[in-house]
């Protein structure tokens, strides 16, 4: 059994960042097991139809963190990537307008202004309103009425699950008040007040998909990588790993990237833990699918809360992806069964979103404490179990770094 000094599961952007920096500070002593043959993890790219499409759906780089781009660009250098001013639409009654739906009103006909309007101003967090606890009626108090029946409260269900209530509101919270004022100020002057939405402008690789930037740092610690190895079992007291292969591993430091739930086995922990993990840590699963026809649209997202439509977001891979063509739809698992008989490449994505359910942060929270006291540390979207893009957790992953190993 092979022994190092920190072994990481998972070779998407948490565990790759994590192992490279280990190697940057001369650290030698570690090992990154991954299931597949490739790295990447949700942010791998494969070519569909002479052109990349990123499995994962939309992943790009965001320019909010000039250290993580800094660090990014080393293995991908800058000339390399389009920068790019985001621009995300949203298809909603018939009509399509800029996200986000708040700030971009004005682009509807004057009666739905008016009704949007109204509904606004009468939102629960507009007037003094206490704030509800569940999450449909939290998104009525926050955004009204219209805004949360006609967009928020569909996209959400088609996006996470049909039963919204089943999900917390702490993170909702980063979300601004739809404020009346600036509404209507939208409205009046046609143009879009209040707070902009995150990825303004994000950076695409010109000639490759997303993945390729994180094929190239895998492949600058090849000697490190080993592939095609499923976890299956975590010792916390021996602090050894097992694969489905049989194979062993034993670490002084264990940093895992995958999720929770993966693991058949987790010896150490307490039975009522083990028991929390596989019964309460939910995930939704994505389908990506391509579609080659061209849309005549210059937006690059298009949000779809309709309930009729299967998919809830379009990526138009034409409008980011030089060199390309046609379109990739996101669609939640439950949902693909309106695809049946159709031949277009499609890739489902078992592990894509952690679900924010109710009582998910206690829970990982109490996960990840017991773990750091053995010397086995939750890192990333799946790590940690929370939403996070891959910029952040590119930073995660170096501030972890720094606090194992320091400067």
């Amino acid at each position: 059994m092979e022994h190092v000094k920190y072994l990481i599961l998972g070779a998407g952007p948490a565990g790759l960042t994590f192992a490279r920096r280990l190697l940057d500070k001369g650290e030698n002593s570690f090992l990154v097991l991954e299931k597949e043959d490739c790295a990447g993890g949700l942010c791998r790219s494969v070519n569909v139809d002479g052109a990349p499409f990123d499995i994962g759906g939309g992943h790009f780089l965001d320019v909010r963190r000039p250290k993580v781009n800094e660090f990014l660009f080393r293995f991908m250098p800058e000339e390399e990537w389009i920068l790019f001013e985001r621009d995300s639409r949203i298809w909603v009654n018939g009509l399509t307008i800029n996200h986000p739906f708040e700030s971009n009103i004005w682009q509807m006909d004057m009666d739905s202004q008016v009704d949007y309007l109204i509904s606004i101003a009468k939102a629960g967090c507009n007037n003094e309103e206490p704030m509800p606890e569940k999450f449909v009626d939290w998104i009525k108090w926050k955004l009204g009425d219209k805004v949360a029946q006609d967009y928020m409260i569909p996209y959400n269900q088609k996006m996470f699950a049909d039963e919204l209530n089943l999900l917390g509101t702490y993170w909702l919270e980063k979300l601004p008040n739809v404020s009346f004022e600036e509404t209507l100020r939208s409205c009046l002057a046609h143009k879009p007040y209040g707070t902009q939405p995150g990825h303004a402008s994000f950076y695409y690789p010109k000639k490759y998909g997303y993945g390729e930037v994180w094929l190239r740092m895998a492949d600058s610690m090849a000697e490190h990588m080993v592939y095609n190895q499923t976890v299956s079992e975590l010792d916390f007291d021996k602090k050894i790993v097992s694969t489905k292969s049989g194979q062993k591993w034993e670490a002084d430091v264990i940093v895992t990237t995958i999720p929770w739930t993966c693991f058949d086995i987790l010896n150490g922990m307490p039975e009522d833990m083990r028991n929390s993990i596989y019964e309460q840590l939910k995930h939704s699963a994505i389908e990506t699918r391509y579609v080659p026809e061209q849309l005549d649209t210059p937006a690059q997202w298009i949000y779809v809360p309709d309930a009729n439509t299967p998919y809830h977001r379009i990526l138009v891979r034409h409008n980011f992806c030089q060199n390309s063509k046609g379109y990739w739809l996101e669609t939640r698992q439950e949902r693909t069964g309106s695809y049946d008989g159709d031949e277009n490449y499609h890739y489902l994505n078992e592990y894509a979103y952690p679900l924010n359910t109710i009582g998910k942060p206690e829970l990982v929270h109490k996960i990840l404490s017991f773990a750091k006291e053995r010397n086995v540390y939750g890192l990333g979207r799946w790590g940690e179990h929370s939403h996070y893009n891959s910029d952040l957790v590119v930073e995660l992953a170096m501030n972890m770094a720094e606090e194992l190993v320091g400067e």
